[in-house]
């Protein structure tokens, strides 16, 4: 186990730790979370053995392998596979040994390495390293490309990519998802949950912890604070404990106060009645939820727009692309006032060209595309961080927004987005990337738009900033789109999802459980998102009704057809299996051959047992496959006739 006791920890003259005290046991998932600055990565400094204590002990266990994620990454020509491979170094390091080995005809070192590399994974390592950079959203033609091609987002994935490959004890994750998209953050999910070692997780994504840690260790007032459970079992314990304490809930208040004002103005409207409902639910998970935010220094909201015309953007037939490729075709989209969509797509499916197109920084190839007069864009995306005056104070870039404006009118401002005091006077070269992020939204909103695009918002921003944006997102009064692979903020924030796939974008008729089934499951696996027939559809507020017969046996036939794949592919690893284990009896009435066991034989005895392993290794691999498909056949059998009983 972890054992953190009495330590003390400062990084120059701040106090990061004074006498904190926490256990971490074997096998635990642990998110670690705290403001921006409070010593987490510090943590894991200290931990990797890289800082020692001011005082106190954190003892860890003699031989624990632990690996973190590389901040940087060499602009090398190593391919991006061989760079991944190349972080596990006990692997390589034996390579080189056996390459030595090999020059110097020592027999018998040979095959002791051959040993060690069957243990360290040599038969599959590679394809190991294929599964986890498909999986993290590189294609197939990428595995060879040099990493020197890959812009800095991309090249932390390969980091990433190295420290999942790396066998370990301790996996130190420090904000894994920031240059993430959803797809490849719930496949990473699902990864995690097949980790076996110790996992710290450093993270500001609410629901990325909920789905990964049991355990909550908190930064609370240079002190450690432990929490059982994930991050929603967190807020509802803090929430608790503060309450205990007589802490001020003014801030609760108000927010109540606002949102039960949108819903009494609004929930008699049919235009509004859709936002309403979104406000009570997000009304009843108050009282748990800003408890455990009631000392944020963050708070602001948007203004209401000018000019709110209807619609701000119409698209009819629209086509867009990049040079003589399209990317998106027939785009038929409006957007009035209250819209409020997610995008979901894979990643590369055109998410990001769609904002762009809507914020003119592309424009349609093909087709009728309307903008209202009157119409004022809040556009964000990460590139917008470069374009901040480096010399230039927060308050300096907002002066030049409003000339007429006082400054402490401007520095009241400021403050809601936690540029306090000399904060709003420091020039931005040194800020971090979540001030840097903080002050872009301070701009965009100062603006007042009436129509806001945001392209992965809350990268670099912490726990407190995004349940601040949420908030203040829910009273936005304009049209809103978002990419995002924070799964809370969609939540909150979005009444409509649309997916973007195959060059289409359309509703998306399911909640976020049903994406994220949508993409773990094979395209198949969707015939039931196929059109359904008037005489077909039930309504949710009736009874179940009966399909005829005739229509049975069309949907049968549908469903025999989407899976065929599925059940060919099950078709030829049970094939494989019956080659693989036929061939493995061979080897094995090989190794039964007294004489192979001879001195003269020891090559060929190498040889046979590499077959063996390498044969053994396959078998296994195919025999995971094959339960997989069988397991996901089920499913869709389950769905399929739970679809047939009207279920």
């Amino acid at each position: 186990m972890i054992q953190i006791n009495s330590l003390s920890l400062m990084r120059g003259s701040k106090t990061l730790l004074n006498e904190a005290s926490a256990t971490i046991y074997p096998g635990h998932r642990v998110g670690l979370i705290g403001k921006n600055g409070c010593g987490k990565s510090s943590l894991f400094a200290l931990l990797r053995g890289e800082l020692h204590p001011d005082s106190g002990e954190c003892l860890i266990p003699q031989g624990w392998r632990i690996v973190s994620v590389a901040q940087e990454t060499p602009a090398t020509e190593r391919s991006a596979i061989d760079y991944v491979i190349d972080g596990d170094t006990l692997f390589r390091g034996l390579q080189a040994q056996l390459h030595e080995a090999e020059n110097a005809h020592d027999g018998e070192k040979i095959a002791h390495l051959h040993s060690e590399l069957e243990q360290a994974g040599v038969y599959d390592i590679s394809s190991r390293a294929a599964t986890i950079l498909a999986g993290l959203g590189f294609t197939n033609d990428a595995l060879n490309r040099p990493v020197s091609d890959f812009s800095g987002g991309w090249r932390m994935r390969l980091n990433l990519a190295q420290a999942l490959l790396c066998p370990s004890d301790l996996l130190l994750l420090d904000e894994p998802t920031n240059h993430l998209d959803l797809d490849a953050v719930i496949w990473l999910e699902k990864w995690l949950s097949r980790y076996e070692g110790t996992l710290i997780l450093i993270s500001h994504d609410k629901s990325f912890l909920d789905s990964t840690v049991s355990e909550i260790v908190s930064f609370e007032q240079e002190l450690l604070f432990s929490y059982t459970g994930n991050y929603a079992s967190y807020e509802k314990q803090r929430a608790e404990r503060l309450r205990l304490q007589d802490i001020e809930f003014e801030k609760q208040q108000a927010k109540i106060a606002h949102l039960e004002s949108f819903i009494n103005r609004f929930k008699a409207k049919a235009s509004k009645a859709k936002q309403a409902q979104s406000r009570i639910k997000q009304l009843e998970k108050m009282e748990t939820l800003l408890p455990a935010h009631s000392d944020s220094q963050f708070s602001f909201s948007f203004f209401a727009p000018p000019k709110l015309p209807n619609p701000l953007v119409k698209m009819e037939e629209v086509e867009v692309g990049y040079d003589e490729t399209v990317i998106l075709h027939h785009l038929h989209l409006n957007l009035v006032p209250g819209s409020r969509i997610g995008l979901l797509g894979r990643n590369g499916a055109g998410k990001s060209t769609l904002i762009k197109l809507l914020a003119n920084e592309k424009q349609p190839m093909a087709g009728e595309y309307l903008t209202s007069t009157g119409l004022k864009i809040g556009y964000f995306a990460q590139h917008q961080l470069e374009f901040l005056r480096p010399d230039d104070s927060a308050l300096a870039h907002l002066q030049r927004l409003d000339k007429k404006a006082t400054e402490q009118s401007l520095r009241d401002f400021l403050g809601g987005f936690g540029f306090h005091g000399d904060a709003a006077l420091a020039p931005v070269a040194p800020m971090s990337g979540g001030e840097k992020a903080r002050l872009v939204l301070a701009l965009l909103v100062y603006q007042k738009p009436n129509l806001l695009l945001l392209d992965e918002p809350t990268n670099h921003l912490d726990l407190d900033m995004r349940h601040a944006l949420s908030l203040a997102l829910q009273g936005f009064e304009g049209a809103m789109v978002l990419v995002s692979h924070d799964r809370f903020l969609l939540n909150t924030v979005c009444d409509d999802f649309y997916l973007v796939d195959q060059g289409q974008v359309a509703p998306f008729a399911g909640d976020l459980d049903d994406y994220k089934n949508w993409i773990l499951k094979p395209a198949a696996s969707q015939v039931l998102q196929s059109e359904v027939t008037d005489q077909e559809s039930v309504d949710a507020n009736e009874p179940a009704k009966s399909l005829d017969r005739k229509t049975v046996k069309r949907l049968e036939a549908e469903f025999r057809q989407a899976t065929s794949g599925l059940r060919k592919q099950i078709q030829r690893y049970e094939s494989e299996m019956d080659t693989l284990q036929a061939s493995l009896e061979n080897v094995e009435n090989t190794l039964s051959d007294a004489t192979l066991y001879e001195d003269e034989n020891k090559a060929k005895l190498k040889e046979v047992l590499a077959e063996q392993a390498r044969i053994k290794q396959a078998l296994e691999e195919n025999e995971m496959q094959w339960l997989d498909a069988q397991e996901d056949l089920e499913q869709q059998q389950k769905a399929f006739d739970a679809r047939l009983n009207g279920e």
